[in-house]
């Protein structure tokens, strides 16, 4: 030791000068309004706008071929931040739209496309409060639709594997509250439904006119029927059961959905599209 070093004296009290300051706690910063939290549905978009859905998690892990994203890393950050994994692949993040969810949520039956779920929501008129027969729940993505409108729903639906995961979806997206206003019942429609007082009926079976009889029972006068049928001879045969069953104003659409290209000064038609999926059928019961 050198003569110009200074050993410490005990019992003699330093003064703040003589020892090191005591620094104060590091002011944690608030994370922004709005920010993402440990719970919430993540979508995750690539560099070649490949979308992928998560559920963020404190400690979890998202992996892809380009590495590894840390759910860390998102909860606390505001929305459409971008992220790396840990091979420096960037991502995105959003919360999901209802449009998003459908297209990448977990599914265990066919379902029906946002381009028809919207039509087809003008079509039935569904507002808040509306008690509504849906037959053929299928993942549930028209029930959430519905539901986010505001609507009370009383389902019926064949599988129990597929009524267990619509209600899954529609938790996951909507919050468990949303379940509430979803009555689901494992049943058969075509043997009979046992609801009264509809204010509309909503039908995406392979037969429907085998609940046309019932839903005249089941619907208020003026009450409306939409149906989801992807051929044209189930249309020809719905409507012939809708006309026989005392239902007028009876009409059929179907949607066209074309994204067009652009690049630099370019803009074309896309060369795909989504062309027929399914006819929509819409009609109103008159008073019994």
């Amino acid at each position: 030791m050198s003569d110009d070093a200074i050993e410490p004296t005990e019992g003699v009290e330093q003064t703040p000068e003589a020892s090191d300051a005591v620094e104060s706690p590091t002011a944690v910063a608030e994370p922004p309004a709005g920010a993402f939290v440990a719970g919430d549905l993540v979508l995750l978009i690539d560099h070649k706008k490949r979308q992928y859905l998560i559920t963020l998690e404190t400690g979890g892990e998202f992996h892809t071929h380009s590495g590894i994203l840390m759910h860390d890393l998102l909860i606390g950050r505001a929305e459409a931040s971008e992220f790396e994994t840990t091979r420096g692949q960037r991502f995105q993040a959003f919360r999901p739209t209802l449009e998003d969810y459908i297209l990448t949520m977990p599914r265990g039956a066919q379902v029906i496309y946002p381009k028809d779920i919207a039509p087809m929501m003008m079509l039935a008129d569904v507002g808040p409060g509306m008690q509504v027969l849906e037959t053929g729940l299928g993942s549930g993505a028209l029930s959430m639709a519905l539901l986010r409108a505001g609507a009370e729903i009383h389902g019926y639906e064949l599988r129990e594997d597929f009524a267990s995961r619509a209600k899954k979806n529609v938790a996951a997206f909507l919050g468990e509250e949303a379940l509430e206003r979803y009555h689901v019942n494992i049943g058969d429609a075509y043997e009979g439904v046992d609801v009264v007082d509809m204010d509309r009926v909503i039908l995406d079976i392979p037969e429907p006119w085998n609940v046309v009889p019932h839903a005249r029972g089941a619907l208020r006068s003026g009450g409306i029927l939409v149906a989801y049928t992807p051929s044209i001879t189930q249309v020809l045969e719905l409507r012939q059961a809708l006309e026989t069953a005392g239902f007028s104003a009876i009409e059929t659409i179907e949607v066209l959905h074309r994204g067009w290209y652009f690049k630099d000064r370019a803009a074309r038609p896309d060369h795909r599209m989504v062309a027929h999926t399914a006819f929509l059928t819409k009609a109103r019961l008159l008073s019994v």
